[in-house]
């Protein structure tokens, strides 16, 4: 191995929506795989931190699935995904396991399918478009501009033409009666639920599923919980992926219903949450011990000029221009390390601060904890949590000083390690090009 291999590493980028997006497009034109820590533009995670061992429980704090799960409730505000993810890898699980008997009323949701339900959905949608002027009647109503108009078919905002029911020709809404069975279809405990999801099934344009296929139940409060629009757990999902998602899930109760959600929230976690958690993970210090540590790293810097300046205007021997090395080193040091969010007084001692969230035990503490990796409970806002507020009140001294906690996951010492190593190279070559010049500049004699 090469004596400067560390200086190669990279940490991994901070990864936007858009960029994910986008990488998620290219890989699908290329028919590509999605494999974690190469992906996403994203590089700098060891395969000891990989998604997939950080999911089957392979990794140790604070690179857990429970601390994966906290990163995404309480900086990128993306919990639900994993929450989807760790539902849908049980249900395959169980659905597998089932009786064959109940198995063989859920048919496959076979690839073809849905393309063609895609395609179907973008067709309604590109039909719509070309007819949405006609939202603009209701502005105009009562107005010069429709007095003037010299009739109803002459009028390009005009809306279609609506049956004797009140329902357009080009209108894939249900009736009235249609509604009514598939709220008697949905048996399920809740009528609020039976009724949105009939809601559901009525804006896709589908039919009202078979009760009689197996876990049906379980799937209604799905759609209700990550599908439908203002469900506690919404998926970020496109208007046309919904539709296609429900669609599938009228059809059948197979897990290959559920392949286009889980293609979104799959490539979301592995190409986005993952890069993104790890990048922060590496930082072991909160922001104020960081900013404080950049502070001490510029303070050092300056010194070590200011003592270099004075050394040199003065009678003391060329050889004393060596001492503020020393400064510029630490300092140097301190502020690279900083920068990538790492304070070097906590690498030394392979701790980092424990977060806001961790500070202050309550009683609901681990109650708080099981709903977050239930599949099923309330959204995943935290604003109403005790820490917050006491974590606000906290004065900044305490903060720079917050309890510190040993970090057992090695794979991230390592990183940290590495990332100590290219700040210390840095402080090294800087430093020595400071020493250079003034060991170059004539003495001042002045005192």
């Amino acid at each position: 191995m090469p004596i400067f291999s560390f200086l190669r590493y990279r940490r991994p980028k901070k990864v936007d929506p858009e960029t994910c997006r986008q990488a998620r497009k290219s890989l699908e034109e290329s028919e590509g795989s999605v494999r974690s820590g190469l992906s996403g533009a994203s590089s700098g995670i060891p395969d000891a931190l990989s998604f997939d061992r950080i999911i089957n429980g392979g990794t140790c704090p604070p690179m857990a699935l429970r601390d994966f799960m906290n990163y995404l409730i309480y900086v990128e505000h993306a919990a639900e995904n994993l929450q989807f993810y760790l539902w849908f890898k049980d249900y395959e699980k169980r659905f597998g396991e089932a009786n064959v008997s109940d198995i063989s009323l859920s048919p496959e949701w076979t690839q073809a399918m849905e393309d063609e339900a895609m395609a179907k959905v973008r067709r309604e949608q590109a039909e719509k478009m070309k007819k949405e002027p006609a939202a603009a009647v209701a502005i105009f109503k009562g107005t010069d501009f429709e007095k003037n108009a010299e009739s109803k078919r002459s009028n390009p905002f005009n809306t279609p033409p609506r049956s004797a029911n009140g329902i357009s020709d080009n209108d894939s809404a249900w009736d009235g009666a249609t509604i009514n069975a598939a709220n008697n279809m949905l048996s399920i405990s809740h009528g609020t639920s039976r009724t949105q999801v009939a809601e559901a099934f009525q804006a896709a344009g589908a039919m009202a599923p078979f009760t009689i296929q197996p876990f049906h139940e379980e799937v209604t409060r799905i759609i209700t919980s990550y599908i439908m629009d203002g469900g506690s757990r919404q998926l970020n999902l496109s208007d046309w992926e919904q539709k296609v998602a429900v669609q599938a899930l009228t059809y059948t109760t197979h897990p290959s219903a559920f392949r286009l959600l889980f293609k979104i929230v799959d490539s979301a976690l592995r190409m986005q949450s993952h890069p993104n958690f790890i990048r922060w993970s590496i930082c072991n210090g909160n922001l104020p011990r960081v900013w404080f540590a950049r502070c001490l790293g510029v303070a050092l810097i300056l010194a070590g000029f200011v003592a270099a300046i004075l050394i040199t205007l003065s009678k003391a021997g060329r050889g004393y221009r060596v001492l503020p090395l020393i400064a510029w080193v630490l300092g140097i040091s301190t502020l690279v390390a900083a920068w990538k969010g790492m304070c070097v007084v906590l690498h030394g001692l392979n701790h980092r601060h424990i977060r806001p969230w961790e500070l202050f035990a309550q009683e609901n503490t681990e109650e708080m904890k099981t709903r977050s990796m239930e599949s099923f409970g309330s959204d995943n806002s935290y604003e109403d949590e005790p820490w917050v507020v006491k974590y606000q009140k906290r004065n900044m001294i305490r903060k720079i000083f917050d309890r510190e906690i040993w970090i057992q996951e090695p794979a991230l010492r390592q990183i940290q390690d590495t990332i100590f190593y290219q700040a210390l190279f840095a402080g090294f070559v800087f430093g020595l090009v400071f020493m250079a010049i003034f060991l170059a500049v004539p003495g001042g004699h002045l005192f």
